[in-house]
């Protein structure tokens, strides 16, 4: 059996698991046998339940920062640049709106070492994401009295329970629900929304982690 096959297989049969029955109430066993595979072909690419769990959200957090990387290497105007990487962001979570929705209901069980790697990885993602508004408001196109770092939070809020109230099947399809919440994000980090209000002191954005 292929790598990519035996990754795969077991990594499907973790995320159904992990959705339908919760990721502490299954076992290594009933990942292998929904898998088809023997327990040595799994810890051949996962060492424990723990690498499993943190192996589903890896992968999709190294295609959306590839992702992420072709469309800054692209050169388009800020602008641009960042309506695309939200666009791409919302439509690759909803392509793989179940393995987000296993993680960010189960990362909290991950080991220390494993949190604190997806922490670092996930704020990598959010620096270069930061550094488009923070070009963005050196262009005059955004906000600069709320901090970046609210901006980005404000963002990938909704990126996080998007399980909650998205349904693939509904009426609208990923395209339109990606453009529609990077049409609401835009407008609220505009220049032009920002109103009268008054300044954030700039030591206020360390209160929010990026």
């Amino acid at each position: 059996m292929k790598q990519t096959s035996v990754v795969d297989d077991v990594t499907r049969a973790a995320v159904e698991l992990f959705a339908s029955q919760g990721y502490a109430n299954t076992s290594v066993q009933q990942v292998v046998e929904a898998a088809g595979v023997t327990k040595g072909a799994l810890y051949h690419y996962f060492q424990s339940k723990d690498d499993l769990l943190f192996g589903i959200y890896e992968r999709l957090l190294s295609l959306q920062t590839e992702h992420l990387t072709a469309i800054v290497e692209r050169g388009a105007p800020t602008a641009e640049t960042l309506r695309a990487v939200c666009v791409d962001v919302v439509e690759t979570s909803v392509d793989h709106l179940l393995e987000g929705t296993v993680f960010f209901r189960s990362a909290h069980m991950l080991s220390a070492p494993r949190q604190q790697e997806v922490t670092q990885r996930r704020r990598a993602y959010h620096d270069t994401f930061a550094g488009l508004i923070e070009a963005g408001q050196a262009e005059g196109l955004y906000r600069t009295d709320v901090p970046v770092a609210v901006l980005v939070a404000h963002f990938f809020s909704d990126l996080h329970y998007l399980s909650h109230w998205y349904k693939p099947e509904g009426p609208e399809d990923k395209t339109v629900l990606a453009n529609q919440l990077t049409d609401l994000f835009l407008v609220s980090i505009s220049a032009a929304s920002a109103g009268s209000a008054a300044p954030v002191r700039p030591h206020a954005a360390a209160a929010v982690e990026g």
